[in-house]
């Protein structure tokens, strides 16, 4: 594994008992075609904890993402956000507390220059001015990108953009940051260096991804969400280990990656 961002190394590990970021709690929906993505799912993510959610296609995955920011509700169950419960009466602080990133990047960036697309959302929830411009650089410094302010986003790498894409939810200053396959479609170094970002953010993570290696890079803990409920959760190279647990939620690991030595020096 890479060694960690500055900073990463020093920071203390994430107290189970100081207060979540993130509760579900008995989480159900079914989709209106009477389809059931969950079935009672239920977890707890600690303040500054990066989490991983594993689990083959089908499994509820991105059911149960849209369930954190209020784009889906209606089912039964709560899921709570730094002590707010997601709902209508909180809905504009839930969804700048909790900041997804999906996987194409192409899917948030849509201004003429990298500055305008990260000011976006703070400039809608009201910020103006030198406060306005403080916020875009600091979010855009976390990502590495401070010097393509005025770049048209489709002129950078896909790397890059990915980069901004997170940017532009770190402008937000949000409590969860959610990930949506970030190590998708990029190169190796791309997908190292967004690994140092992603380990130096002081903000809790939550990474949904097929790849498995990056999970065990950057995730302590591992959720396996598998037929709509929470079938694993622990430590990822424990849970990457358990070959039967693997095999029974279609999660491979690629052809020679051994979890129980990967990172060994």
């Amino acid at each position: 594994m890479p060694d960690a961002a500055p900073g990463a190394a020093n920071r203390p590990a994430p107290d189970p008992a100081a207060p979540a970021s993130l509760e579900v709690a008995g989480l159900a929906f079914a989709y209106p075609d009477g389809h059931q993505a969950l079935f009672g799912v239920d977890f707890r993510v600690a303040r500054g904890e990066r989490v991983a959610l594993l689990g083959p296609n089908g499994a509820g995955k991105t059911t149960l993402v849209l369930h954190l920011n209020g784009i889906l509700t209606g089912g039964a169950g709560t899921v709570t956000v730094a002590g707010l419960p997601v709902g209508r009466r909180h809905m504009a602080e839930i969804r700048r507390r909790v900041g997804i990133v999906f996987q194409d990047p192409d899917d948030q960036l849509f201004m003429p220059t990298v500055r305008e697309d990260v000011a976006f959302g703070p400039a809608a929830a009201g910020l103006r001015g030198p406060e306005l411009e403080e916020r875009v650089d600091r979010a855009l410094a976390l990502v590495g990108m401070g010097g393509f302010k005025d770049r048209p986003p489709h002129h950078l790498s896909f790397g890059q953009r990915r980069r901004v894409a997170v940017a532009t939810v770190l402008a937000m200053e949000p409590e969860i940051l959610v990930l949506d396959e970030p190590s998708s479609n990029l190169d190796p170094a791309s997908r190292r260096e967004l690994a140092d970002i992603l380990r130096a953010l002081d903000v809790t993570v939550l990474m949904v991804t097929h790849d498995l290696p990056y999970a065990l890079e950057l995730c302590p803990r591992s959720l396996i969400l598998s037929e709509g409920v929470i079938a694993a959760d622990g430590a990822t190279a424990e849970v990457l280990a358990d070959d039967a647990l693997m095999r029974a939620h279609r999660l491979e690991l690629p052809f020679g990656f051994d979890p129980r030595t990967a990172g060994r020096r």
